[in-house]
């Protein structure tokens, strides 16, 4: 079995969970996933299955679409709902809409974001949220992150008993965005503390909730013998690469990992880093231009080194 798998992630679980119970469920071990979602969040999660597990960097690297709330009023340990309260400043008045909407759009394009504390970001060899279950504070490393939109999706509703002021919103952004941390800085220009009160992945790697599925479905699914009806190709991966379709003398030549002259596909430069070579419309292997000898490309990653039947 190889392919991508769209899996709807519930919450409770972690994402190192689904992949415990999907090795069961499919009866393999070269199952991995595309990108961490935390426990309280739910939606769509890309795994890797078997010859898929090769391009799982791929879909990390892939943009990502959210939909939550924001909440003003307090902030959190963790930045969202989970945490422990740390700052509080009621919100005395409904802020108005206008304000929120110039404010949510002064964050698209590239920001700069400190990981939040509870992150999985490593510093000396340890990740954050270790050092921060031992109560130690580290200086966090400083990311940019891509907000190509950033927008709210709902009315925002005031809290008359907490003093809060929340509303919802949709965000397309880039690979190691923290969507927490944007909540949490949009409350900082908005004047108060904030957090994240809820969040859902609608979109990951190319993958949309559309084609998810639950735990429950795949084990239905597998059951069945019905899984080709959830499994996208390994192919699906790389839609954004630049793809050269080889001849017969060509694969020949690929799948034995030979270096090829750059000119040979109508390139004088690579591009993208990447380009992907495909043999009778299967993905075979991944090239990128040679370090040293730039009039040639050397395979970066081999997906296919022999035809499979479809």
């Amino acid at each position: 079995m190889d392919g991508i798998l769209p899996l709807w992630k519930e919450r409770g679980m972690t994402s190192h969970d689904c992949v415990f119970k999907l090795r069961k469920i499919l009866q393999t071990k070269k199952v991995g996933h595309g990108g961490t979602l935390d426990p309280d969040v739910d939606g769509v999660l890309p795994i890797c299955i078997g010859k898929g597990t090769k391009v799982i960097e791929y879909l990390q690297d892939n943009g990502k679409i959210y939909q939550g709330e924001i909440t003003l009023g307090f902030s959190t340990t963790t930045e969202d709902a989970s945490g422990e309260i740390v700052e509080k400043k009621e919100v005395k008045e409904p802020l108005s809409t206008e304000e929120i909407d110039q404010m949510m759009t002064s964050f698209i394009g590239t920001i700069i974001q400190v990981p939040p504390m509870f992150s999985a970001v490593k510093v000396k060899g340890k990740r954050l949220y270790e050092y921060a279950r031992a109560g130690e504070t580290v200086e966090r490393p400083i990311r940019q992150a891509e907000i190509k939109s950033f927008e709210r999706i709902s009315e925002p509703i005031y809290n008359l008993e907490k003093h809060t002021f929340s509303w919802r919103f949709q965000v397309d952004c880039g690979k190691g965005t923290y969507v927490r941390t944007l909540a949490v800085d949009l409350g900082e220009k908005l004047g108060y503390p904030a957090h994240m009160s809820d969040l859902t992945r609608l979109a990951s790697g190319g993958y949309s909730a559309g084609q998810a599925r639950t735990l429950a479905q795949v084990a239905e699914l597998m059951e069945n013998n019905q899984m080709n009806q959830a499994l996208q190709p390994i192919e699906s991966a790389v839609t954004d690469f630049p793809r050269v379709n080889l001849t017969d003398n060509q694969w020949q030549k690929v799948k034995n990992g030979q270096l090829m002259p750059i000119k040979e596909f109508g390139y004088k430069q690579l591009p993208a880093p990447l380009i992907a070579f495909f043999y009778q419309d299967q993905l075979v292997s991944l090239y990128q231009q040679h370090p040293e000898k730039n009039w040639l490309l050397k395979p970066s990653k081999v997906i296919r080194n022999e035809q499979e039947s479809n």
